[in-house]
């Protein structure tokens, strides 16, 4: 047979397949046109309703101030949760330095095959200590930390009774679960104390509250909570992500605050706000529970562990807290002189005595416009609105940190007031 006949039989086979087989690659096409027709037309509803979120390049280290991509002057940075202003540290970044050094860049690999260090174990006795709880664990990051938590501790003879304000992850987190799940009006005390009741035939009753909410930076009732807790037999769980390092006398958190840590039974807090601001997150608690997390947790198990730099960061910054509390301290005195002087200006700030000072607008495109013109005046801050707020609350969220000066605080404050006259917020 010639050559030419060998090439012409192997063609007419492989043209039959191609030809077999191009419906199925038109509807695969198809397919991918009409999802991008959807996807396209969600994008442009976004884009309309004036809740686009842009991410501005920041080319600097996280601290006060930073470089922003396309500003030629350094910018204050009002948005940042370095509440303690530790991100750029030079003890938690040589810390971190000196992990990567001798302990490398990760571990390739979950903490229960080859992924636990000295490292890890050593911050989770510091985290702990800090807390006053029994034991800790580490998570890649604290939504982590949430997903991981109810689907382990409850199961359908148990209630979760969830205040209706907390953070998605919590929300995710007890969705995983087969508990009978109660929803209590944001902080009430009276319709959480309605549900306790409806929950008194289950098992074991979870109350699940935000330390302080993030959005509004309102600090959550623990007193009332736990006096409730107790007369109905309920645990006590709190997310502290924006609470540890410096609410409280020592910066232990809300339940030190209020005067409730041998209340409270759980907490879940961020190893990436106040305490480094790297990554990661954990939960301390009873030593039973930590020892089942470590079993059945599913973020835990299947996530690789945190890398030896972002340890050595957060250990570092723990171990600042537990010598001295001057930096935790340094907060209050900050946050009431902006919250003060903007309330005197006329704008309506949200929230009590919390650093998360939400200067509400209302309308998601004012909060936009604002942020930008506020970068004109060299403040960084980012306006929020749906879906991270209720619709018809948008705001921008001011973030007090205790790396800010009081002449940094009042260049954020006549900025806010400039921009405020503009798009006439204030008179």
């Amino acid at each position: 047979m010639s050559l030419s006949k060998v090439v012409r039989s192997l063609i007419k086979p492989a043209r039959g397949l191609l030809a077999s087989s191009e419906p199925n690659l038109k509807r695969s096409y198809a397919a991918v046109a009409e999802a991008k027709v959807v996807l396209e037309h969600e994008l442009d509803t976004i884009r309309a309703a004036g809740t686009w979120k842009a991410e501005r390049i920041i080319t600097s280290k996280q601290g006060p101030l930073i470089n922003v991509e396309g500003s030629r002057d350094s910018i204050l940075n009002f948005c940042a949760n370095n509440y303690l202003g530790l991100s750029s540290h030079p003890e938690v970044v040589q810390a971190g330095i000196d992990a990567l050094k001798t302990h490398g860049a990760g571990l390739s690999s979950v903490r229960f095959i080859c992924g636990t260090q000295d490292l890890h174990k050593n911050l989770e006795q510091k985290l702990a200590e800090f807390h006053e709880r029994e034991d800790c664990i580490l998570y890649a990051s604290c939504f982590d930390a949430n997903a991981g938590l109810f689907e382990v501790l409850l199961g359908p003879d148990d209630a979760v009774l969830s205040d209706e304000l907390n953070h998605a992850s919590i929300i995710d987190g007890i969705r995983l679960c087969r508990a009978k799940r109660l929803r209590y009006k944001h902080m009430d005390l009276k319709d959480l104390e309605e549900k306790l009741r409806e929950a008194q035939s289950s098992r074991m009753r979870l109350v699940v509250t935000d330390g302080v909410f993030s959005m509004d930076g309102d600090v959550a009732p623990l007193r009332g909570i736990c006096d409730l807790a107790e007369q109905y037999g309920a645990m006590v769980f709190i997310d502290e992500c924006h609470a540890t390092g410096f609410l409280g006398p020592r910066g232990r958190g809300t339940d030190e605050l209020l005067g409730v840590m041998d209340r409270v039974q759980i907490v879940n807090s961020t190893l990436g706000k106040a305490l480094g601001g790297a990554a990661g997150g954990y939960t301390v608690g009873p030593k039973p529970l930590i020892d089942l997390l470590r079993q059945r947790s599913r973020p835990y198990l299947f996530s690789n562990a945190l890398p030896p730099p972002v340890v050595g960061c957060a250990t570092r910054a723990v171990e600042l807290l537990l010598a001295s509390n001057e930096i935790a301290q340094s907060m209050a005195a900050k946050t009431m002189r902006f919250r003060n002087k903007m309330t005197q200006a006329g704008f309506t700030i949200s929230g009590s005595s919390h650093p998360i000072c939400p200067v509400m607008l209302g309308d998601a495109r004012l909060a936009s416009l604002m942020a930008d013109d506020m970068l004109k005046h060299g403040i960084y801050v980012i306006g929020f609105s749906y879906p991270v707020v209720p619709k018809g609350k948008a705001r921008i969220r001011v973030q007090i940190s205790a790396a800010h000066t009081d002449s940094d605080i009042d260049r954020c404050l006549d900025a806010f007031i400039q921009t405020g006259r503009k798009h006439g917020v204030i008179s």
